[in-house]
């Protein structure tokens, strides 16, 4: 594997950490780690998000910018008396991404490694072979005997469960695999913003933000919002990327390499015109190279951060990303650096003036 600069180790300390929805205290543990040298302080919202602030001007508009830390994963419902346990999904799964695949179960007692399993195929009815295993019908195989073996491991319902992969550099040294890419790339995004600000003057307080519970409906953007009050707003996350075989332009539009995805609408939100173009125009200008997408279906942070008070001018900037909500998903460190600059610099732009320009036109 590649030496790891310091980017590649900050990405990944945030992907290995282990986090679902309701139980990201280890991964709002180190954002907090990298995010302190560049904020004047970080607090927790009481949902457990974490708010960094960095002023330039005290009494500029409040600038967010929010990735959510939370993961999609399992968690323990129950435990049969032969020691297989069952789960919850907590966040999209497809069902298909699912079987075979290792996990780690975070007890009291330490980290326990399972497999998810099924009944094998050998003994089903030809018809049942071509169908897909359902969720409900798959297990934890943590090799327990027993209910009283499976406690005796610390295993014990409401426990999370989370895939388990290591963050590999590939053999294309710009293209990164690991888990959790949804959504710590946004932390990692807000955290090098508030770094490429820290010698910089602007008229503004940002504040780089880990929201949790975003895949079982963007709760902490909801609350990190009503905390911040923000003027502006980014939600910076994952997008489709349709660069692979059998996807058209028509089902996506997105390519790994080709800049930040600029999100002009999605189930959660239409985006602010204004500081769209304002994105845009700053893009042009310093010949930051980004993409236009749409999506029917799904949501970002934003969805609940332009909702807060009286509303909050926002805008979805996500990274191409291969094969998201599966145990291993693929993004491309250009994007992941284009994202960085593009943000920092239309940060840079904003003041009072701009801001009042883009929400009142």
């Amino acid at each position: 594997m590649a030496k790891l600069d310091e980017t590649l180790t900050m990405l990944k300390d945030l992907t290995d950490a282990k986090g679902i929805p309701g139980n990201e205290r280890e991964v709002r543990a180190v954002m907090e780690k990298y995010i302190s040298s560049y904020a004047d302080d970080v607090t927790t919202d009481r949902l457990g998000s974490l708010i960094a602030r960095k002023v330039g001007d005290e009494n500029g508009p409040k600038i967010m910018i929010a990735g959510h830390l939370d993961e999609v994963g399992f968690m323990v419902t129950n435990i049969d008396d032969k020691g297989f346990i069952r789960f919850q999904t907590v966040g999209g799964w497809w069902s298909q991404v699912m079987l075979a695949q290792r996990v780690t179960i975070v007890t009291s007692k330490g980290d326990v490694t399972g497999i998810i399993g099924s009944k094998p195929p050998h003994i089903l009815p030809p018809e049942a072979r071509k169908k897909p295993v359902e969720i409900k019908d798959m297990f934890i195989d943590i090799g327990a005997s027993s209910k009283e073996e499976a406690s005796e491991f610390g295993v014990r319902p409401g426990d999370q469960v989370v895939p388990y992969f290591e963050f590999t550099v590939m053999q294309n040294e710009k293209m990164m695999l690991a888990k959790a890419w949804d959504n710590r790339i946004g932390c990692a995004i807000a955290i090098d913003v508030l770094k490429g600000l820290k010698n910089e003057n602007h008229p503004n307080v940002v504040y780089g933000v880990g929201t949790v519970q975003e895949e079982v409906g963007l709760r902490g953007a909801r609350t990190s919002a009503t905390q911040i009050e923000p003027d502006i707003a980014f939600g910076v996350d994952v997008g489709v990327a349709g660069d692979t075989p059998g996807v058209t332009e028509k089902e996506a539009l997105g390519k790994m390499g080709n800049g930040p995805q600029i999100i002009l609408y999605d189930a959660s939100m239409v985006s602010h015109k204004g500081l769209r173009d304002l994105v845009t125009d700053t893009a042009d200008e310093l010949n930051i190279p980004y993409q236009f997408d749409a999506m029917a279906g799904g949501g970002t942070d934003s969805g609940a951060i332009h909702l807060t008070a009286n509303g909050v001018p926002a805008l979805s900037i996500t990274i191409a990303t291969r094969y998201i909500h599966s145990h291993a998903a693929m993004l491309h460190r250009d994007d992941y650096e284009n994202t960085v600059k593009l943000i920092t610099e239309v940060v840079k732009r904003l003041d009072r003036d701009k801001v009042n320009e883009i929400t009142f036109n």
